[in-house]
């Protein structure tokens, strides 16, 4: 009985799960042939690339931090805040018309850490915004693969360079 058992097991969940072979259908009908689809290496076609900001808010400032990334694009990010903020993580695809985007993570918080792939190739980012009465400051970092860094706020708006993991400035060649 145990030996039928574990070959029904191994048939009907382990075969799908692992190897993306389905005999039974099992793998299809429980979504298990979706674990063996997902690659664990994903070659990216931009430089690794490395960012830190800070960002002061001062009361009921906000303030749009956005990178350029390719479809695929893969970054990480933490964040910190010295008091709690309304946030929002968003993108808007190229060619996409004004004031399109799609929000991916909207809360008010201190901070948010993770990871990010682009699903469309643009413009990815926060926006976010101080509601309280006391000056906020927001440490950033970020890594990975993207470029043209920019920065809108209610009081200045720019690019900056970034840096490879050497520490070296990159000049973004795209402007």
């Amino acid at each position: 009985m145990a030996i039928l058992l574990a070959t029904v097991v191994f048939v009907g969940a382990i075969l799908p799960a692992e190897y993306g072979i389905d005999p039974l259908g099992t793998g299809d009908a429980l979504g298990l042939l979706a674990l063996s689809q997902v690659p664990a290496i994903e070659s990216q076609l931009g430089e690794y690339r490395l960012d830190a900001a800070t960002l002061e808010l001062l009361p009921l400032e906000w303030v749009e931090y956005t990178y350029r990334l390719e479809q695929g694009g893969t970054m990480l990010y933490s964040w910190q805040a010295t008091g709690s903020v309304s946030y929002n993580f968003h993108s808007a695809p190229d060619g996409a018309p004004p004031g399109y985007a799609e929000s991916f993570d909207a809360q008010e918080n201190n901070f948010a850490h993770g990871s990010y792939t682009a699903p469309f190739t643009g413009v990815h980012g926060w926006y976010w915004e101080n509601l309280s009465s006391e000056a906020v400051t927001i440490s950033l970092n970020t890594a990975g693969f993207y470029s043209d860094a920019h920065q809108a706020r209610n009081r200045v708006s720019g690019s900056h360079a970034l840096t490879d993991i050497r520490g070296n400035a990159i000049r973004d060649e795209s402007n």
